[in-house]
Parts: structure tokens; C-alpha cells; sequence
């Protein structure tokens, strides 16, 4: 057997799998594409952590669109984080052209120009459908991590949060939260006091200039009402494929807190409000 028939043994026998999958791509030897060949994912795969990586120009953004669009098709919703701003094409149709034509003839599958059921979606001040929660779904732990406060310091959020509870006194975005400790630290210390214990000024202080800070890298865009609804990331449209949704980042790269804020928030929610399935009871896949 030649180095190429048992490279083609290879590759097909280690990209036949049982159920459901999708193409990547076509196997090549020797920088040269071998035709019909493909490369194969099963979609039973993609709730397991992967890497795309590779030089500029290489095909990342592509590849990433691509199993997109696919788990769309399959019913599967998609959530992207758009740092660069080039994924949003899976909105439009794409445009066919020769050099396409023979990549889609050499990895022998079929394509067309598709656009996917997409909606865009900011934590910042650009156009589209504006994500945001309120001070008190973030709660205090997720809160104090973002604002790197010591144990001391988030025993004072931890407290302010139970006054808030006590009082049905709605914590909806960080001007709230201002106040709140600022009734505290002033006109409310003896009040708090008497309940909860003495709270130091510096420490009240120190939360305040954290909280200044966070605003300062547009977190006051973030946090507020109407709250996001994680089940609107597993909408699906009228002819069941999955949404993707895409979230633009491109405006934020250099404002880490609001973005670890945001990403804190809504793993979190993820985590607590979406099913977790056994694939198992999907035979297709």
C-alpha cells in the first residue's frame, strides 16, 4: 500500500462516525488537497471545548461562520462574541466566485450562498438589541469579584444587598447602588448600625471609587432594566433552525471590567437557567 492509499485509509476510517456530522473540510497530503476527502466532525462533539488557531489570512473567521451556520441548521442556537466585527456576515447571503467553486469541488460538498437567522446584539452604545441586568440579579459574590474587593469589602455589599431585600428597595443599575451606600455611610449609618452592625466610612469610600471605576468603562450602559432573557439565545426561527446570535464587541477591547462583567453575568445565568440534556436522547445526533 502506497503512503497515499494508506493515508486515505486513514482519514477515512478516522472520520466515519455514527449519527450526525458536519464537514470541515478535505484532507491534504503533501500540500495538495485530495479530493472527495473530507474532514468530518460529529455534532455530538460540539459541547466540548475546542481551539481554532492559525496565522492571519489562514481561515479562522471562516471556519467559525462555518460550524455556526451548521449547528444552525441542525437547530442548534449559536451565541458568538464578535471582538473583530466580521462575523455578522452569516446575516446576508454570501456571493459565489470561482476560487470557491474549486474548494467547494475538491472537498466534494455541496454549498449556496445562505444568510442564517442572526441577531445582533451590545453591551455598549452600538446598534442592535441592547443586553442588560439589573444590580440585583448580578448579586453581591459576582459583584465584589468584578470590583476586586477584599472579604471586608464584600461584607459591606453582602450587607447592603440584605438591607435592599429587607426594604423592597430595587437595586436596578449602579446609581442605585451609589445611593444605597452613601444612605449608609451618611443619613442611614444608625439606622444600619443598629441592624447590621458598624460599617467603616474608608470602606464605603473604597467601594464607592471601585463602583466610579467600573462606570468609567461604560458598565452604566450594562447594568439596568429590561434584563436579558438567556432563553432568547435557544430561539429557534420558523423553519427550526437555531438563531445565532452575535454579540459586537469590537468598541470594548480596552474596557476588560465591562467585558468580564458582562461575560460573569451571563455564564452565570446560562449555568442556572439552561437545560443540560443528555445527547443520548437524541438519536440523530
Amino acid at each position: 500500500m502506497s503512503n497515499k492509499e494508506k493515508f486515505i485509509s486513514d482519514i477515512t476510517s478516522g472520520y466515519t462516525f455514527q449519527g450526525s456530522s458536519m464537514v470541515l473540510g478535505a484532507a491534504m497530503l503533501d500540500t495538495q488537497t485530495i479530493e472527495g476527502l473530507q474532514v468530518k466532525a460529529p455534532l455530538k462533539t460540539f459541547n466540548r471545548h475546542g481551539l481554532i488557531a492559525g496565522a492571519t489570512g489562514t481561515g479562522k473567521t471562516k471556519t467559525l461562520q462555518h460550524i455556526s451556520g451548521e449547528l444552525a441548521k441542525n437547530g442548534v442556537s449559536v451565541l458568538l462574541m464578535d471582538i473583530k466585527g466580521d462575523l455578522s456576515g452569516l446575516a446576508k447571503p454570501g456571493v459565489t466566485n470561482p476560487k470557491i467553486e474549486e474548494r467547494v469541488q475538491k472537498i466534494g460538498a455541496a454549498w449556496a450562498p445562505h444568510g442564517f437567522s442572526s441577531e445582533l446584539m451590545t453591551i455598549s452604545n452600538q446598534d442592535g438589541v441592547r443586553l442588560r441586568a439589573t444590580v440585583s440579579e448580578f448579586g453581591p459574590v459576582l459583584l465584589s469579584k468584578i470590583l476586586e474587593l477584599n472579604d471586608v469589602q464584600g461584607g459591606v455589599i453582602a450587607l447592603i444587598f440584605k438591607f435592599c431585600d429587607n426594604y423592597d428597595l430595587p437595586l436596578l443599575d449602579l446609581k442605585d447602588l451609589k445611593k444605597v451606600l452613601q444612605y449608609a455611610s451618611n443619613e442611614g449609618k444608625a439606622e444600619i448600625e443598629k441592624e447590621f452592625g458598624a460599617i467603616s466610612p474608608a470602606t464605603v469610600g473604597t467601594i464607592l471609587r471601585k463602583v466610579v471605576e467600573l462606570e468609567s468603562q461604560g458598565a452604566e450602559a450594562f447594568f439596568g432594566e429590561t434584563s436579558f432573557d438567556t432563553n432568547d439565545l435557544l430561539r429557534k426561527d420558523e423553519n427550526g433552525n437555531g438563531y445565532i446570535n452575535i454579540i459586537r464587541l469590537n468598541d470594548i477591547q480596552d474596557k476588560p471590567k465591562l467585558f468580564s462583567t458582562f461575560m460573569l453575568s451571563i455564564l452565570s445565568e446560562i449555568y442556572q437557567k439552561c437545560p443540560n440534556e443528555e445527547i443520548s436522547k437524541y438519536p440523530n445526533w
